[in-house]
């Protein structure tokens, strides 16, 4: 089983705690986590992007000249797609993008990409995380001592307002519950901060 340094809010070593080898210590599967990666970049695209086809634009009616004896190329219309003013080629037009994918893909990338944070040495677990008021510069002060990447995920076993509201106004730094993790997020950021009670609820979830 990976073991781990478990850390507090000074910045030090209290325990070493063994992470679950079937959430921590899968085989990466970078296939899989690529899928779902590009899986929930597609489902948040808007798919409001609209242009006008040939159909669409205003004018053109008449054409514009006839059609044998002048030397030039034959036209119809000047709202052609060749034309200044014309409509566009194949004009996209609002869709839906999303599609589904496997819950069982879905939990082999998340544990995959938690592996490859343990792999790599980016995971830092803390004893507990917990500020008596918002303090961005307390939370700040706490990355420092936990020597996290400017970019870092915090990840909370229960919602804590204190917390997220320390977080939110530092540029590349983001909190999310265990049931809110995702793949995409967790690559995203560099550091991987969870607490120790954060740790055991994403073993019983996913295990």
């Amino acid at each position: 089983m990976p073991k781990v340094n478990v850390y507090n809010m000074l910045g030090n070593v209290v325990e070493e705690i063994e992470l679950s080898e079937d959430v921590f210590g899968v085989e990466v599967n970078q296939h899989v986590v690529w899928e779902v990666v590009k899986n929930q970049l597609a489902n948040r695209r808007q798919g409001t992007q609209s242009t006008k086809t040939r159909a669409e634009v205003r004018g053109g009616g008449r054409k514009p000249w006839r059609q044998k004896g002048t030397g030039r190329a034959r036209q119809g219309s000047t709202r052609s797609p060749q034309w200044k003013g014309g409509g566009v080629v194949f004009a996209p037009k609002p869709r839906d993008y999303s599609y589904s994918v496997p819950k069982k893909v879905k939990r082999l990338a998340l544990k995959s990409v938690l592996t490859s944070k343990v792999q790599s040495n980016e995971i830092i677990v803390v004893d507990e995380i917990k500020f008596d008021s918002p303090k961005t510069k307390e939370m700040a002060n706490l990355l420092t001592k936990l020597n996290a990447d400017k970019k870092a995920l915090i990840v909370m076993g229960e919602k804590d307002a204190n917390v997220i509201k320390s977080a939110n106004n530092i540029p590349n730094v983001a909190t999310a519950l265990v049931n809110t993790i995702n793949v995409y997020d967790i690559l995203k950021y560099n550091s991987f901060i969870i607490t120790k009670d954060a740790v055991r609820k994403v073993e019983e979830v996913y295990a």
